[in-house]
């Protein structure tokens, strides 16, 4: 070994791997390496790839090895990419996600699936590990959806989640404009936009709202309670009055000074005339039909002159 220095800090930056290619060229002879197997020291992870130690790898070392077997410039991508943004968990049964520009020859092999991009070079981040920026992974697990409205669901709820811009994502969109659901897409970007700001938000927009026919409310409209600016999150102005409909999740109302505000909030559209009603996940999530259909019908009663749709899961 030429540099034991420089063979450690690269096993160590490398999550205890390393390419058959990286060991010869320090000075590793292909009978130490053969050594190293056959007394179980090291183990052959992939074609080429090899772990310094035994046992299980970790989800790092995991997503190290398909980077290090995959030739030419790679980076983590779709879930992979995901999980080491914080965006979603990423299930270590599945493949390890990698993109790659689109002329390049690598290919797959088990538990490795690869993408090609045409845009590479504009997604790809140079960190450690190498990955897909955090928009472009938010519409690469968008376009992988099944369904245009999965699509759209994903989009908003990650990006509301993540506090990307939708400046930044409709720049993403008209780069890469994917073949599938560019439309909905460009439609999710607008209700990000208008001021949807979390995971209910998005379900309450697309599965109460979209898929029933709801007209378009002011969302994050600023009130004045008690003195204090604050925010309600939807206001629909019908011809008889508002009607204020707040969407509760219970992570950001589980202390008595939020209770506390929440009434003195409710007091004060008492008092400003205005109608109002409070949802949870139970409803925006599991029962989004029963929920537009109570709001549609306080709406009816403030002057809306349209009529309720039904959606594919309305009974």
């Amino acid at each position: 070994m030429e540099d034991p220095e420089d063979w450690l800090r690269l096993v160590r930056a490398q999550d205890g791997l390393v390419t058959r290619r990286q060991a010869l060229a320090r000075g590793i002879t292909p009978d130490t390496i053969t050594a190293h197997l056959d007394a179980g020291r090291w183990t052959l992870r992939k074609h080429g790839v090899l772990a310094t130690f035994t046992g299980p790898l970790t989800p790092e070392a995991r997503r190290r090895a398909a980077l290090l077997f995959v030739p030419g410039p790679a980076a983590l991508s779709h879930r992979s990419a995901a999980a080491v943004l914080g965006l979603r968990r990423e299930d270590e049964t599945g493949p390890v996600h990698v993109a790659v520009p689109y002329g390049s020859s690598a290919r797959g092999c088990e538990g490795v699936a690869v993408h090609r991009s045409r845009a590479f070079d504009h997604i790809a981040v140079d960190d450690d590990p190498p990955r897909v920026s955090k928009v472009h992974t938010i519409v690469d697990l968008a376009v992988d959806e099944p369904d245009a409205r999965r699509a759209m669901r994903t989009l908003t709820a990650l990006a509301a989640g993540a506090q990307v811009p939708a400046e930044r994502l409709e720049e993403a969109l008209e780069l890469r404009r994917p073949r599938r659901y560019l439309r909905p897409l460009r439609d999710a970007v607008t209700l990000l936009r208008d001021g949807v700001g979390s995971l209910m938000e998005a379900d309450w927009a697309l599965d109460v709202e979209q898929a029933h026919g709801l007209p378009a409310p002011q969302r994050q409209v600023r009130v004045i309670v008690e003195g204090r600016h604050l925010a309600e999150d939807l206001l629909y102005a019908m011809p008889l009055g508002d009607l204020l409909v707040r969407l509760d999740g219970w992570r950001y109302h589980a202390n008595t000074r939020t209770a506390r505000r929440d009434r003195a909030r409710d007091n004060a559209a008492e008092l400003a005339h205005r109608a109002r009603m409070v949802f949870g996940w139970e409803e925006t999530r599991h029962a989004p039909c029963e929920a537009a259909v109570l709001v549609g019908t306080r709406l009816t009663e403030l002057g809306w002159q349209d009529e309720l749709q039904r959606c594919t899961a309305c009974r």
